[in-house]
């Protein structure tokens, strides 16, 4: 509880096709690859906004919305999408005629490569980019051959069909980098805005604490900000400008709130509380209380 979902590649089999490949956890790493019209007909609707533990590159032909943390693109037609499993976003089809491809894959499905390949070394894969690539006619209709390589490949009997497909995937990413970017964006007041909400999102999904075995995944700044795939300067300036508060007395309000309510509500004993909390020791739940609250908590509690 408490921490944004990271669907998985069975996550995802199970929510679209329901049937989870054989191949799905070999070493040889995973690829796949879908026609849009097909899932969009079946599991057509906005994805949720999380992290997913796969690599996709979605070949787009319809109106769609793309949220990240820190910025919203429009898509009014044809576009080349790259998703990494380092920066959570949501999608939202805009219309219903939805056609186009995707493919997944997992990050050690390209290390096979002889290549040496490192995703994360491409500027497209890294945070604060822009994933998303405008295309026109000519360029929808240059990609989608190399889908329908992939796609015919994939169902061949070719010893080397996989080798094939990195190579392509790789072509992508290549053809990807050369375009250029979509960047209309809403206004960066409504960005900044989006951040503030999804950080509250995340901090208020931590509560309320139901048990003693319940903890805190989320305690620092930092936690958040590589949650949201923005840096802890930007998200604190945005927080700060937003609420008048910085990000970690907004934390720290929290936390004394959700202790308030244990000490008071409860019968847990305060190692209990402090451990629910995330404070490695009693001494440090006691020092953080009374300076929040110029309170013990043995003295709050009565």
């Amino acid at each position: 509880m408490g921490i944004m979902e990271n669907q998985t590649l069975t996550d995802f089999y199970q929510a679209t096709t329901g049937l989870i490949p054989e191949n799905l956890n070999k070493e040889i790493g995973h690829f796949n690859v879908f026609r849009i019209a097909d899932m969009f007909a079946s599991k057509g609707g906005p994805m949720p906004y999380n992290r997913r533990s796969y690599y996709k590159i979605s070949l787009i032909n319809g109106r769609n919305r793309a949220e990240y943390a820190d910025k919203v693109i429009d898509i009014e037609k044809n576009a080349l999408l790259f998703a990494t499993p380092k920066i959570p976003y949501n999608y939202t089809p805009q219309d219903d005629d939805q056609s186009g491809f995707f493919c997944i894959f997992s990050d050690s499905f390209l290390s096979k490569s002889k290549s040496g390949v490192n995703l994360d070394d491409f500027p497209i894969y890294q945070p604060g980019g822009y994933p998303i690539f405008q295309l026109t006619d000519e360029s929808y209709n240059e990609i989608q051959s190399i889908f329908d390589k992939m796609t015919r490949e994939l169902s061949s009997d070719y010893a080397f069909k996989y080798d094939l497909i990195r190579n392509y995937v790789l072509e992508l990413i290549h053809l990807g980098q050369k375009l250029q970017p979509a960047t209309a964006l809403y206004p960066t007041h409504n960005a900044a805005a989006r951040v503030s909400s999804l950080f509250i999102e995340l901090l208020e999904r931590q509560f309320p604490i139901d048990s003693p075995g319940q903890k805190l995944q989320l305690r620092a700044a930092g936690d958040y900000a590589d949650q949201l795939a923005v840096h802890v300067n930007h998200l604190n300036k945005v927080l700060k400008e937003n609420t008048g508060k910085t990000t970690t007395e907004i934390i720290s309000g929290r936390i004394t709130q959700e202790a308030k309510i244990l000490l008071k509500q409860t019968d847990w004993s305060i190692s209990e509380i402090a451990y629910c909390l995330d404070f490695e020791q009693v001494a440090h739940f006691s020092t953080f209380f009374k300076k929040q609250t110029t309170m013990t908590p043995m003295a709050f509690r009565g």
